[in-house]
């Protein structure tokens, strides 16, 4: 099927159907089902980018608190009353630092009433799990939900439409050189969909609009 549409306003939502029931696709890189009132969220990577200062990459700071607060800002658009996370929320072991848990843990607090689970990703396994005050549930892949089976790697899981993410998928659009815009994207490959990375420099890969059943870029706004 190739290319399908560009979400680029914060309101904006792709409609898919799923195992029976609507999955939206939002602008903030999440997804999000009405049914299980929960929202899934792939590859926040918190504390990569002093992982980059460490190794004396000039990145900015600051990006754990704007990641979280991208994240609260997705949460507001809907009636979430679950956060899967899956795979890879903590970057490395150097996430596990007073500066970065305070703010997570200020930031979990505002949002007490939410339940959290971590689908154990490579970087999760690396980093160690979130400290228990965070009351963020860690499982493994495949997590089944009703229909729905929660993984890091993608794969196709009999009986079930997978959510995943650790490809950080993007696409290129527009023309050549400088007129060409490469883009955070869903990618669905049959009963498979693999979500874009939410944290910042994640880096990607990049697939083109021929590849997949369907492809959604996502315009940064």
């Amino acid at each position: 099927m190739g290319l399908v549409k560009v979400l680029q306003t914060p309101a904006h939502t792709h409609t898919m159907v799923v195992a029976g029931e609507a999955l939206q696709l939002t602008s903030h890189r999440t997804a999000y089902s009405a049914q299980h009132k929960s929202m899934f969220v792939a590859d926040v990577h918190l504390g990569k980018a002093a992982s980059f200062r460490a190794l004396g990459v000039p990145v900015p700071s600051g990006t754990t608190q704007a990641n979280l607060n991208r994240l609260s800002a997705a949460m507001a658009q809907f009636d979430v009353q679950a956060l899967y996370f899956l795979g890879d929320l903590l970057h490395a072991k150097a996430a596990h630092n007073a500066t970065l848990l305070g703010s997570l843990a200020q930031w979990r607090t505002q949002h007490a009433q939410v339940r959290m689970v971590l689908v154990r990703g490579n970087h999760d396994s690396k980093a160690g799990d979130p400290p228990a005050y965070l009351n963020i549930e860690v499982v493994e892949e495949p997590h089944r939900l009703g229909h729905l089976a929660l993984c890091h790697h993608p794969q196709h899981i009999s009986g079930a439409f997978a959510l995943a993410g650790h490809e950080h998928p993007v696409v290129y659009l527009g023309g050549k050189g400088r007129d060409r815009a490469r883009l955070p994207c869903f990618v669905r490959h049959g009963e498979l969909l693999v979500l874009p990375s939410f944290g910042e420099f994640t880096g990607g890969h990049v697939v083109d609009t021929n590849q997949g059943d369907e492809i959604i870029p996502l315009v940064p706004f």
